[in-house]
């Protein structure tokens, strides 16, 4: 276990050492609490002319941020709206910003979410999220702006702020970085929108507006785009299970959920695959995530699979966002 891993250990399971680091949380604390404050007052002056959903984090770590905001793209696609994403390009080293998210952009350039997304919707890049949403505003017909991430990132004006979290693993021990995982005090969700969480929420102790459950939807054959319903896998059920994302035990978690026996092998969040590992001796299925699929090369070994799944959001959370725009909308999917 590396030092990264032995602090996320700490942070989740109250390990007494880790309070040796509460000095830095509350300079953290402060600091982020000052930077609030200051754009919170440069924004009110230049507000922008669409509304702005911010879905984001308080927590490090993988919560099911980007499936939920797929989902939120879909459904007010389906009302008519055309929606459009500003993210900061986590992972990407492009020479310029701001940059639109293109059918011949690579993961090493604007990362793999925003390339994740951009099938469903234009996707701009840029560590300065306002700049991003001013040149989405400028080059599409976008009228309705999802930011992902960036709830800290206070430079960007928003109407509509959702804390996504994890029902499961919650907050943590409830400070902030280093000596525990939250960005922001856990006041801040006071004055948040929504906060939503993914999947259990029996063991939350914080208010929040519903759930929304992830769903397998189906695999998918890296190499040939062959698709296979999740109740219609006949291959071997003993599979390597390669995770480069926030949490990758809730991607062996589901695996388990479907009846599998996953080997897991978790990689750093928005690790740059080589390739290599993806390999092994044995000949038992590999099966890596949606959001490291797009940084795999498709002509990688034959036994790799990808797992989709789909957010299905509660209807009463999407009925209140929408009148939180303005906008009541038609029924939709139920969970």
């Amino acid at each position: 276990m590396n030092f990264r891993e032995s602090l996320e250990s700490a942070w989740y399971r109250s390990f007494s050492w880790v309070f040796l680091l509460l000095p830095f949380s509350w300079l953290f604390r402060a600091v982020s609490g000052s930077r609030r404050f200051y754009y919170q007052r440069i924004n009110s002056l230049c507000p922008l002319p669409v509304p702005v959903i911010v879905v984001g984090n308080i927590s490090v770590g993988g919560t099911g941020k980007t499936p939920l905001l797929a989902a939120l793209v879909v459904i007010f696609q389906a009302q008519g709206y055309h929606p459009g994403i500003v993210s900061r390009g986590y992972g990407g080293s492009a020479t310029r910003y701001p940059l639109l998210v293109s059918e011949t952009s690579t993961p090493d350039k604007v990362g793999d979410e925003p390339l994740l997304l951009s099938s469903l919707c234009p996707v701009v890049v840029d560590p300065d999220r306002y700049r991003a949403a001013r040149y989405l505003l400028e080059n599409t017909d976008c009228n309705l702006i999802f930011s992902d991430d960036g709830l800290q990132h206070y430079r960007l004006p928003r109407n509509i702020e959702i804390v996504v979290i994890d029902g499961e693993r919650g907050i943590g021990n409830g400070h902030c970085l280093p000596a525990g995982p939250l960005r922001e005090p856990l006041s801040r969700l006071e004055t948040v929108d929504f906060v939503v969480a993914n999947e259990t929420v029996a063991s939350l102790s914080i208010p929040h507006q519903g759930a929304f459950k992830l769903l397998p939807a189906h695999f998918r054959h890296l190499a040939t785009g062959e698709s296979v319903d999740v109740d219609n896998w006949s291959r071997e059920r003993r599979v390597h299970a390669v995770a480069g994302i926030g949490n990758p035990a809730r991607f062996a978690h589901t695996l388990t959920s479907l009846g599998f026996e996953p080997i897991l092998h978790p990689l750093p969040d928005h690790h740059r695959f080589t390739g290599e590992e993806l390999c092994f001796e044995d000949n038992l299925p590999v099966i890596i995530t949606a959001k490291d699929a797009v940084k795999c090369a498709a002509d990688c070994d034959d036994n790799v699979w990808v797992l989709d799944v789909e957010a299905l959001p509660n209807p009463q959370f999407i009925e209140q966002l929408a009148r939180a725009i303005g906008n009541p909308v038609k029924p939709v999917k139920t969970i």
